[in-house]
């Protein structure tokens, strides 16, 4: 490995040694997945979070890396005129985790990161492949915010306090149980924490935090001290799931028959490499193929892909070409489960039915 790589390596490994310590809400309760130890999932798999010997094999192998001239990611500025005045329920893909839901006259943001990297520092740690649709200033008043668990991809600090800064007032943020004393600790007050299967009603919307199978940390000392989740949301007569991060568990059946059938639901299709470490915790395309029937989604669109550099060893660009794969080898056609550009906006159509492989 050349010099640069190496010291890629160790700003990455350094940069996981220099988080802030979260703190846990001491009013808790106890419950089936939750305990003194900490929170669990509901159908444990055996982990292998050997993080060094990951590490090790990136060294060893050269990975991950770019192609000569960089990724090709599709992207483009998004309208923001079209996000001012939508003509009916939309959808904008920020990139990664992070959408703009606008249905039922609500702004609805999940997992917001508007940061360049995703990580606790601004010198290193995965940066983005291609520059940020929009800017913080140019969305529309939002009114609620979800997270679905405290990872650096998908719960940024400098974004969430821009967006509770805004100057038409700070948006509700819904977060899993635990988090909330994070918000607070950080000056931020308008913040709600749920439980798996608890719902929250907001202007005729509702928002139920789901069950998946994944986990939580920010520091070295707080793993698995906050939950994690999906959210649920019905709104102007659609219902749409984000599941955030999650691998291939039962959750996503009981998700199905408790929450489903779906409009639309944005599932993960990438960092799923090395698969004997990613795997409990990141489901792959053809699992998230699975995810996509399990649940009852008429449609899904792939996310979590193509946005931030080196958070795993699979190609960057790679998913949304074994997705093409997979999905015509099914007789699946290209809307039952696509992809967006980033800063792409697409209308959100009802269901007409829940087509499976």
């Amino acid at each position: 490995m050349d010099a640069v790589t190496t010291g890629s390596f160790a700003r990455r490994s350094a940069a996981a040694l220099l988080l802030p310590l979260a703190v846990l809400a001491s009013t808790i309760p106890a419950s089936s997945h939750h305990d003194a130890n900490g929170f669990h999932n509901n159908y444990p798999h055996s982990q292998r979070h050997d993080f060094w010997r990951w590490k090790w094999e990136q060294i060893r192998d050269g990975l991950p890396h770019a192609p000569p001239g960089g990724w090709r990611i599709p992207h483009m500025r998004t309208d923001i005129e079209r996000l001012k005045n939508p003509a009916g329920a939309q959808v904008t893909w920020i990139g990664h985790s992070s959408f703009l839901l606008q249905l039922g006259g609500m702004n609805i943001l999940t997992d917001p990161q508007f940061s360049e990297r995703a990580s606790p520092v601004s010198f290193a740690g995965p940066k983005r492949a291609v520059p940020l649709p929009l800017g913080i200033d140019e969305l529309p008043r939002i009114d609620v915010v979800v997270i679905s668990h405290n990872h650096y991809d998908h719960l940024d600090l400098p974004t969430v306090k821009q967006l509770a800064a805004a100057p038409a007032g700070s948006p509700l943020f819904l977060v899993p149980l635990g988090l909330r004393a994070w918000f607070t600790d950080n000056g931020i007050e308008r913040v709600e924490e749920y439980d798996w299967w608890q719902s929250r009603e907001v202007n005729g919307a509702r928002f139920t935090l789901v069950p998946v199978q994944h986990w939580s940390k920010r520091t070295l000392w707080d793993a698995n001290q906050t939950l994690w989740g999906g959210w649920a949301l019905e709104a102007g007569g659609l219902r749409i799931l984000h599941t955030g991060d999650l691998g291939l568990s039962r959750d996503t059946q009981d998700i199905g028959e408790r929450a489903g059938p779906f409009d639309l639901a944005l599932i993960p299709i990438g960092a799923y490499e090395p698969r004997w470490f990613m795997q409990t915790m990141h489901v792959n395309v053809p699992d998230a193929l699975q995810v996509r029937e399990d649940v009852r989604a008429a449609r899904a669109i792939g996310m979590h892909w193509g946005t931030f550099e080196d958070l795993t060893d699979e190609p960057l660009d790679e998913p949304p070409k074994v997705l093409a794969q997979l999905r015509a080898q099914r007789g699946l056609p290209d809307e039952a489960f696509d992809v967006m550009k980033i800063g792409e906006t697409r209308a959100i159509a009802a269901r007409a039915s829940v087509t499976r492989p």
